[in-house]
């Protein structure tokens, strides 16, 4: 029978005992340096030990038990998709999402770790070891190839226990293409272990063996032991037999990492995740909150400020912000507000939308991110708008980094997430039941001291959002240290001109109309533009203007940007002219 290619497999590459908190573990399986940690959360992430910006290993990361963080130059990885979180030197960009590391499957059984490039295979179940505790024995490593360790183990067997007894029948089988089973038996009693082999290369290999049953704390120390120095007696002899030194000679097959599926480039906004309602509640007085958790596979890692498109059962598309904190990577997390004047989209989550229920989403975009370095960072957030603030509250606590959350609702009832905003309570700050002039005052009390690298982030209602840039600016905060995320654009569009429009790329020349907006005209042309709110609000539409004025009708940029004139979002802004040139 042909042997089954090791790169098919899962192999064990660490004791569960050994990813202790806030650690990494170093490991190699055919031919591949790993980085082993367990988060928070209780994930075990098995990763190519590189930094993908320096090669500098992450065994000697920081795991923070939601990241790891690399020493060199700070690039911060999430867990469970190894995706680029933060990068020191662009701290107001969120990074591109192909900026990965390599990750690998994860499974845990009969207290090992297991791993490989296979997302189909599974952890070996033996019956000498199925339905019973198990003891993880000293795993030893061996300068010898790993058919020739599966060999040894089978010509000298390494008895289970010290003493098996007068009359005791030691048997000694293959349990599979990596292990061996030696099984004791003395009368009705029964010993057994199994040595599994992880492939570390072509040359070598390590031996770990598990004990069925958990022996009593009297015979535990001496059945390490035994088995410590059978282990050693066996590793001589397999060095021996293998030559030194050992030619450590690459895997026939090297492990590969796990293909994340890559989003399909596509016109509109058609989705790309498919999830399930695991939970819904109700979080605050017309606020209903949403727990999503992926059908399939690992959900794509965000950054706080990101939003996701939820394709709804009735045909609408809504954007809502992610309120997860940097520990809750299991599920999206949402937060509604029931709309008095819902145009279908909060009604039909608050209505519509019932746990199990599946839905659609797209990929998080994030257009409102959140910058680590700033000597002091202010949230201000009305009613809903606490969304997006909460992911960003939840990170800056967790790294350790000063921020005031300034919080107005209407009441208490109207607090939305409030298992959330109990650990955030030394920064959090509540601002009940004020009228908006209250409300400016109190605002004007928060900005009046800037400071240098001081950034302030808002997102609410609308006049509440304008309110803060103005009191801010007055109070001396320059336009790049004030960030804003409009939930809706409510200002009057305007779409009776017509313009023309050419593509520098490919000298295309195209004619805009009255009622149709650029993007859709640019989409009739066969350009694929990308798109979220489509109304102004989000950027994610943004095109690069090389000629022409512009007639900017977004809620997007600030004053500067608007006045460089250098960008325009497609969906709702039109030229000011005659023409405009765009970069594609």
């Amino acid at each position: 029978m042909t042997a089954p290619d090791p790169g098919s497999l899962l192999h064990p590459v660490a004791g569960c005992a050994d990813l202790v908190p806030r650690h990494v573990v170093k490991a190699r399986l055919l031919g591949q340096d790993l980085a082993v940690w367990r988060a928070d959360d209780d994930f075990v992430n098995v990763w190519a030990d590189r930094c993908i910006h320096r090669g500098v290993r992450l065994t000697v990361a920081a795991n923070d038990g939601a990241e790891l963080v690399c020493p060199y130059h700070g690039w911060r990885y999430s867990n469970r998709s190894g995706n680029c979180a933060y990068m020191p030197a662009h701290p107001s960009d969120a990074p591109p999402r192909r900026l990965r590391v390599p990750t690998f499957r994860s499974e845990e059984r009969y207290g090992l770790i297991w791993s490989g490039g296979s997302p189909e295979a599974e952890p070996p179940r033996l019956p000498h070891l199925e339905g019973e505790d198990t003891l993880v024995l000293r795993a030893l490593p061996v300068n010898a190839p790993p058919d020739l360790a599966l060999q040894g183990l089978l010509e000298w067997p390494c008895q289970p226990v010290p003493a098996p007894g007068d009359g005791a029948s030691i048997s000694c089988d293959s349990a599979g293409p990596f292990a061996v089973a030696v099984t004791a038996r003395t009368g009705g009693t029964e010993e057994a272990v199994v040595h599994f082999v992880q492939p570390v290369d072509g040359g070598r290999c390590v031996i770990r063996p598990v004990m069925r049953g958990a022996p009593a704390a009297d015979r535990r120390l001496s059945i390490l032991r035994h088995h410590a120095r059978q282990l050693e007696e066996l590793r001589t002899r397999l060095e021996s037999s293998a030559g030194s030194p050992v030619a450590v000679r690459g895997p026939s097959t090297p492990l590969q990492p796990l293909r994340r599926p890559t989003a399909t480039a596509v016109s509109g906004r058609a989705p790309q995740l498919e999830v399930c309602v695991a939970r819904k509640w109700l979080t605050a007085e017309g606020i209903a909150a949403f727990e999503l958790a992926p059908v399939s596979g690992q959900l794509p890692s965000f950054q706080p400020g990101a939003h996701v498109d939820v394709h709804l059962p009735n045909g609408l598309v809504r954007q809502y912000s992610l309120t997860n904190g940097p520990g809750l990577t299991s599920v999206y997390r949402l937060g509604v507000k029931l709309e008095p004047d819902s145009r279908g989209g909060s009604r039909c989550m608050h209505v519509s939308v019932h746990e199990g229920d599946r839905l659609q989403l797209s990929e998080p975009h994030n257009n409102f991110p959140l910058r680590r370095d700033a000597a002091r960072t202010v949230l201000i957030a009305g009613g809903i708008g606490v969304t997006p603030l909460l992911a960003m509250a939840q990170t800056l606590q967790r790294q350790e980094l000063a921020y005031e959350l300034h919080y107005f609702a209407q009441s208490d009832d109207h607090l939305a997430f409030g298992e959330v905003l109990e650990p955030l309570s030394t920064g959090l700050v509540k601002h009940l039941g004020l009228s908006p002039d209250q409300t400016a005052d109190e605002i004007k009390k928060i900005t009046h001291d800037y400071g240098t690298a001081s950034h302030l982030y808002v997102c609410g209602p609308g006049p509440m959002i304008e309110a803060t840039r103005a009191i801010a600016a007055d109070s001396g905060w320059p336009e790049d240290a004030v960030h804003f995320e409009y939930f809706k654009n409510e200002s009057e569009l305007h779409d009776a001109s017509s313009f023309e429009v050419r593509l520098a790329r490919t000298g295309q020349t195209l004619v805009v109309g009255p009622g149709v907006s650029l993007l859709d005209s640019l989409r009739d042309a066969g350009v694929d533009m990308p798109s979220s709110c489509e109304q102004g609000v989000c950027g994610t539409c943004m095109a690069t203007v090389l000629e022409g004025e512009l007639d900017h009708q977004d809620v997007f940029f600030n004053d500067s940007e608007r006045a460089a004139g250098d960008r325009i979002l497609t969906c709702v802004s039109r030229a000011g002219g005659h023409k405009i040139v765009l970069d594609l």
